[in-house]
C-alpha cells in the first residue's frame, strides 16, 4: 500500500470526526464571544430554485424560535460544474420541492415549467430591494411564488429562457441587483457552498429542509431558543421501527455507486427497510459520475463529505475511516458485486463493501482488502478471483444507468417502488410510504 493509502483512513477518520467538527463548534463560539454580536445564519435564496421556496417559507419561524441573526443573499444558479445533467436536474427539483411541500404542508406545487425570465428578473430585484429595506425575511416567500405563478403563463417573453435569472444584468438593467448577485456568489464561494436554499452558521453548513433539523439542534445546543416557541413545523426523517405492512409487494429498485458516501449510508438503511417490509430489494449499481466523465467540482467533494459524515452520525452509522474506491476499487468491487449476486449475496457483499472503504479503510483495490470485504460477506475467494476477469458487469451497470434515466433521474442514491421513483439518502421515507400505501406499478417507456 502506498503511503498515501497508509495515512489516509486515520486522517479521514479525524477530519469527518464528530470530536473534530464539535471542536470546531466551540471555536467559532468562543470567538463570537470575543468579538460581541448576535449568531449570524447567512442564508442564500435562489429565486428559481424551488427548494429555495421552502426554505423563505421557515424563515419566519426560524427568526421566532431563535434569537439568531438572518443575513439573506441573492444568488443565481450553481455553476454547471457543480450542477451536471441540469435539465434533469431542475426538472426533478420542481417534483422533489412538491413532494416535500405535501409532506411538511407547505405551499408549493410543480408548475411543470420553471418561472418566465421576466417575472423571474423582477422577483430578484423586489427580493434585492427587501434585503435593503430589511423585510426580507417576513416577504421572500411571497416575492418568490410571485415568479413562479408566472411559470403557469402560456408563452415567456420573445427569446427569454425559463432558467435565465441573469436576463436584467445583460440587459443592462438594474445594476444594482447585478451587482448583489455577483457578490453574494463570490461570498457563498469563498464560505464554501455552490446551492441555493442553504444557511451558512460559523462554518458549517445546511442545505434546504433536510438539514434544518441539524440547524435547528445546534442552535438548541447554543442556547439561543426563545422560550415558549417550540420548534420549526418539519416532520422528522427517521427510519421506522418494527414491521412494515406493505401494500405493494416491490421491488424496492435501489440505485448506487460504491464510491458515493450517501450510497454507503443509504445501503444498511434500504436493506432494512425491505427486509421490514417483507419485498425484495433490486441492487443497481453504477460506475461514479467522475467515472463517467462528470465533473466533481473541490467545492462540492468537501461539502460532500463533512455532510455524509454528519448525517451517518445522526443515523449511527460508521463512516470516515475510509479510502476513496474511486476507479480500480470500484470496478473490482461491481465485478464481485455481480458473482455476489448470482450466488444470492449481493446485499451482504454490498454491506461488506460500503462498511469496509467508508468506514474501516480497507482498500478495495488490494487483493487483500478486497478478499477481506467478499469473505466475510460469505463469498469463496477463488470465486471472486475468476469474477474479476469478467467484464458482464459493465453492460450491467449501462443497463442500470439508462433505466434510472428513463426514471427521470440521474444521481445515487436513487430509489424505485411502482411509479414513486426519489433520489437521495434522505427520502428513504417515500419509499417505506410508497410500500406503505400500495402505490400503482410503474409506467414503462
Amino acid at each position: 500500500m502506498s503511503l498515501k493509502g497508509l495515512l489516509s483512513p486515520p486522517i479521514s477518520a479525524w477530519l469527518l470526526s464528530r470530536e473534530r467538527l464539535m471542536r470546531r463548534r466551540a471555536r467559532a463560539e468562543r470567538a463570537r464571544r470575543a468579538r460581541g454580536g448576535p449568531h449570524r445564519i447567512h442564508y442564500f435564496h435562489q429565486p428559481d430554485d424551488p427548494y429555495s421556496v421552502l426554505a423563505a417559507c421557515l424563515l419566519p419561524e426560524l427568526a421566532r424560535c431563535f434569537a439568531v441573526e438572518i443575513v439573506p443573499h441573492v444568488v443565481g444558479a450553481p455553476d454547471a460544474d457543480a450542477a451536471p445533467e441540469r435539465e434533469r436536474l431542475v426538472a426533478w427539483s420542481r417534483r422533489d420541492a412538491a413532494l416535500l411541500a405535501r409532506r411538511h404542508g407547505l405551499d408549493f406545487a410543480d408548475p411543470g415549467r420553471q418561472p418566465p425570465a421576466a417575472a423571474l428578473g423582477e422577483a430578484t430585484a423586489r427580493l434585492v430591494a427587501a434585503i435593503e429595506a430589511g423585510t426580507f425575511v417576513a416577504t421572500a416567500a411571497d416575492l418568490t411564488r410571485t415568479a413562479w405563478a408566472a411559470a403557469g403563463s402560456p408563452q415567456d417573453a420573445p427569446g427569454a429562457r425559463d432558467d435565465d435569472i441573469d436576463a436584467p444584468r445583460r440587459r443592462g438593467e438594474a445594476p444594482d441587483v447585478a451587482a448583489h448577485l455577483a457578490a453574494s456568489a463570490a461570498l457563498r464561494r469563498r464560505l464554501g457552498h455552490y446551492l441555493g436554499a442553504t444557511f451558512h452558521l460559523d462554518g458549517e453548513w445546511y442545505w434546504g429542509l433536510d438539514r434544518l433539523p441539524h440547524l435547528e439542534r445546534r442552535l438548541q445546543d447554543l442556547g439561543v431558543a426563545r422560550p415558549g416557541q417550540g420548534g420549526l413545523p418539519l416532520v422528522p426523517d427517521v427510519d421506522r421501527e418494527g414491521t412494515l405492512i406493505a401494500r405493494h409487494p416491490g421491488p424496492i429498485e435501489f440505485w448506487f455507486s460504491l464510491r458515493s458516501p450517501y450510497s454507503a449510508i443509504a445501503a444498511p438503511r434500504i436493506v432494512q427497510l425491505a427486509k421490514r417490509a417483507g419485498v425484495p430489494l433490486r441492487l443497481r449499481g453504477l460506475l461514479p459520475m467522475v467515472m463517467r466523465g462528470l465533473p466533481v467540482p473541490r467545492i462540492k467533494r468537501a461539502y460532500i463529505a463533512a455532510d455524509a459524515a454528519r448525517e451517518a452520525h445522526v443515523r449511527g452509522i460508521p463512516f470516515g475511516r475510509l479510502v476513496d474506491p474511486v476507479g480500480r476499487p470500484v470496478e473490482r468491487g461491481l465485478a464481485v458485486m455481480h458473482h455476489a449476486e448470482r450466488a444470492g449475496l449481493g446485499e451482504a457483499f454490498l454491506l461488506s463493501f460500503m462498511r469496509g472503504t467508508w468506514a474501516e479503510g480497507i482498500d478495495a483495490g488490494s487483493d487483500r482488502g478486497l478478499r477481506t470485504i467478499a469473505e466475510r460477506a460469505g463469498l469463496a475467494w477463488s470465486d471472486c478471483r475468476d469474477a474479476l476477469e469478467d467484464d458482464d458487469w459493465r453492460p450491467e451497470a449501462e443497463r442500470n444507468r439508462v433505466a434510472l434515466f428513463e426514471r427521470g433521474l440521474w444521481g445515487v442514491p436513487a430509489f424505485a417502488v411502482g411509479a414513486t421513483a426519489v433520489w437521495g439518502q434522505d427520502r428513504i421515507w417515500a419509499v417505506a410510504d410508497a410500500l406503505e400505501a400500495g402505490a400503482p406499478p410503474a409506467e414503462r417507456p
